[in-house]
């Protein structure tokens, strides 16, 4: 009989009867019996043992178990010699056999690597560890897995090339290794998986080709490999895969152009992902022919030439983003005229045929067809920056389900329709750089507007004064030089309304805040108020130059306070470049790690001078990034501070407490919401939150915070290895640029110093006030950070 020694099981000892006991378990075949050599002294007694198993496995999965570092959900606490392995929680096992079959603890937050004594489960056909944090390389030992036919690894920080032997597993079906860190090509030698029908790299750092033979895969029905770095050709026998389903390779640098008959010899296709390429030609007059297509996402190529005006037969079509390219002939009257064919597109959510001021632009001429009416799913409709003109057709309000709607850049005119009146659902609308004109309808100030830009027309008349039009952030009217009323504020934060003016003769140019307090006969406390107030100095605070108290037309106090003008904005437009921006095309701009740990210092110092070296403590009580404005050398200065106080103290019991006390939703820490008196104590929770916005990019009240999820608990269980997962997406960016040249070291210490700025954030934010640091402290620890980036030179 042949027997297989393991040489990763080491013996074990025990106490029989007073006596050491070690056994040496040597694994024989068949699996369910072993001989256990029992040393007595010098004596060694062969028996046979039954266990009902493998021990092969179950000293694998042990060895799986030592490699995670974290564990928690607690996974591993049924991973004991109470149960037998067969029984242990994501394990499951084949009823003859009591082999392990199936190893699945997807979603469990574990973080470590993986053994390769994975490669010991010969029995497995199943390994699913999707959204994890396991890392280092795949195992070469995969390959060795023969009767494997589902390896699902997504979504976790896999680093190193795909091991080329697991071109061995030649049974699998489903490989999915995308959302890592994976580099190199793909190797030549997964051409004999011929069984393949799912086939995920996507979101990671692969290089090199497309190889042809994944052509050869007559069974695929996805090939997903979006964002990584592939170029070249996309091979031909790719369009010969007639069972695909799903076709995506956007965000590449593929090169070429498509096949004419392309939709003819992919008959199944419902996804045709292939946007941010270098593709050019037309696009395929077989689009008319894809009969099962839902998503076609084409956008930011260099196509050329005419849409097909033939979209009947896409009943099943949802997106078409065909946007940044250079369609259309720009001369031709009749190219919208595809869009009478979308008719019968009835389950069309999204049209985008927008440029991007990146890469040229579409050029479709025409105006908008009145059938757009019929498209009742539509939510999303960008045809921004084309040469459409007339008037927007009333039955674009037909459209119920509209929320975004952007027709900037075009030759429209005439009146907003009044039909529109009806589309209650709508949040952003964009009809900036057109030729409409006459008043702005007052039945925009009902609608449900986010967003609201009428910039660049020719307007005229009143601008109304309520919805939308109440907050200045919100609208941009700018460039319509017939409109009058509703004087342009500046995007800055509460207590009032602020304008931009010029002071003095010198010119200079102020921001000018009008206080929102509507009482009467305050006017002599309120000067003396400001007198302290102008007292207060500190390079990061907003400098008060002024303040202004007199009585407007109806007898009411009117009072003002003038401060410096900050030309770079606030914090809030830098982390969240907002729609109003976007569409003035003002360049998006990015901050680097150095600038938000120099931000974050800013914001700290200065809270610390408001609450221990002001004659009296000032709790500021709305610290919030709109609250936070950089000078022209990007210096940050807190705003706003002392004017709660002031507040509370003239304006009523109900104002006060939606102004002073609470904040703003999301920052205001949870005692108030309680009744507790505002202290020190609320600003650091607030000066945590804004920490923790500034690194993970995401706001309090982000749509991802539900279900007693916050942010302070998403980065707190994101320490320390999840921080690199959570870290803000254009910081992410920067910090890659900075480590394109530079070695493992750097990228340590990158990763310790924003470890360090998370942990500052949630140990300000904690729920009970007496256990959050005192803004000194986190003063003290964000100069560490910022001393480790400065002598990495980051």
């Amino acid at each position: 009989m042949a027997i297989a020694i393991q040489p990763q099981q080491l013996p074990s000892r025990s106490v029989i009867n007073g006596t050491w006991v070690t056994k040496l378990v040597i694994s024989q075949i068949p699996p369910k019996e072993v001989l256990v050599f029992v040393s007595l002294g010098e004596k060694i007694i062969a028996t046979s043992t039954y266990f009902g198993g493998n021990e092969t496995d179950h000293q694998a999965l042990l060895a799986f178990k030592r490699q995670i570092t974290r564990d928690p959900e607690n996974v591993f606490s049924s991973w004991n010699d109470s149960l037998h392995f067969c029984e242990w929680e994501g394990v499951t096992c084949g009823r003859k056999h009591r082999r392990v079959t199936v190893l699945d603890l997807s979603t469990r937050g574990l973080v470590g690597s993986l053994s390769p004594y994975i490669g010991n489960l010969s029995f497995i056909r199943e390994i699913v560890l999707v959204n994890n944090t396991i890392g280092g390389k795949i195992p070469d030992e995969v390959g060795r897995l023969f009767r494997l036919r589902v390896l699902w690894l997504s979504n976790n920080s896999f680093q190193g090339e795909i091991p080329a032997n697991l071109s061995h597993c030649s049974n699998i079906k489903i490989l999915r290794v995308g959302i890592n860190d994976l580099s190199g090509s793909i190797p030549k030698e997964l051409a004999s998986l011929s069984k393949l029908e799912f086939l995920a790299l996507r979101t990671n750092n692969l290089m090199g080709g497309i190889p042809p033979f994944i052509g050869n895969f007559s069974s695929l029905q996805v090939l997903s490999a979006g964002e990584n770095k592939l170029s070249g050709l996309i091979p031909p026998s790719l369009y010969n895969l007639s069972s695909i389903i799903h076709f995506a390779l956007y965000k590449n640098k593929l090169s070429g152009s498509l096949p004419t008959n392309l939709f003819l010899t992919l008959p199944h296709l419902q996804w045709f992902l292939i946007f941010e390429n270098q593709l050019t030609g037309s696009l395929p007059v077989s689009l008319s022919n894809a009969s099962e297509l839902q998503y076609l996402e084409v956008g930011m190529n260099n196509f050329t030439g005419k849409i097909s005006d033939n979209f009947g037969g896409l009943h099943r079509l949802e997106l078409l983003l065909i946007e940044d390219n250079n369609l259309g002939s720009g001369d031709d009257d009749d190219e919208m005229n595809f869009f009478q064919s979308l008719v019968n597109c009835s389950s069309l959510r999204k049209i985008n045929l927008s440029q991007n001021q990146l890469k040229g632009q579409n050029l479709f001429v025409g105006s908008l067809p009145s059938e757009v009416g019929n498209l009742v799913h539509l939510k999303e409709l960008d045809l921004s920056e084309n040469k459409l003109f007339g008037e927007i057709p009333n039955s674009l309000a037909l459209c119920t389900s509209l929320e975004y709607l952007c027709l900037e850049g075009n030759l429209f005119q005439g009146e907003i329709p009044t039909s529109l009146s009806s589309s209650r659902g709508i949040q952003v609308m964009d009809l900036s750089r057109n030729n409409f004109s006459s008043q702005i309808p007052n039945f925009l100030e009902k609608l449900s507007l986010k967003n609201l830009n009428l910039s660049f027309n020719d307007f005229q008349g009143e601008v109304p004064t309520k919805g939308v039009f109440t907050n200045a952030s919100t609208i941009s009217l700018i460039g319509n030089s017939r409109l009058c009323g509703g004087i342009l504020e500046l995007k800055l934060p509460s207590f009032g309304s602020v304008y931009k003016g010029i002071l003095g003769e010198d010119k200079s140019i102020g921001a000018i805040k009008v206080l929102n307090i509507q009482r009467q006969g305050a006017s002599r406390s309120f000067i003396s108020e400001c007198e302290a107030l102008k007292n207060i100095r500190h390079r990061n605070l907003v400098k008060i130059i002024t303040s202004c108290s007199s009585v407007d037309f109806r007898g009411n106090d009117f009072r003002a306070l003038v401060y410096e003008f900050m030309p770079n904005g606030s914090l809030e437009n830098w982390l969240h470049m907002d729609l109003e921006t976007n569409m003035m095309q003002v360049e998006i701009r990015n901050l680097t790690i150095l600038q938000r740990t120099n931000i974050a210092i800013d914001v700290a110092c200065a809270l610390d001078y408001l609450h221990h070296h002001c004659l009296m403590p000032v709790v500021h009580c709305d610290i919030k990034p709109s609250n936070i404005l950089f000078d022209c050398d990007m210096i940050a200065h807190v705003g706003d501070f002392g004017l709660a106080k002031f507040l509370l103290r003239h304006t009523n019991s109900k104002e006060s407490s939606s102004i002073g006390i609470r904040g703003t939703i999301g920052y205001t820490p949870p005692e108030y919401g309680l009744g507790s008196e505002v202290s020190t104590k609320g600003d650091v929770y607030s000066y945590g939150i804004l920490l923790l916005e500034m690194i993970t990019g995401k706001r309090p009240t982000d749509s991802v915070f539900e279900g007693g999820l916050n942010l302070h608990n998403y980065a707190s269980m994101a320490i320390p290895d999840g921080v690199m997962e959570v870290m803000d997406p254009k910081l992410s960016n920067n910090v890659d640029e900075v480590l394109g040249n530079h070695n493992g070291c750097l990228a340590n210490k990158i990763k310790e110093c924003l470890i360090s700025m998370v942990k500052v954030g949630v140990a300000c934010s904690m729920e009970l006030p007496q256990e959050r640091w005192d803004i000194s402290k986190a003063i003290s620890e964000l100069h560490l950070v910022r001393d480790i980036i400065l002598g990495a030179r980051i």
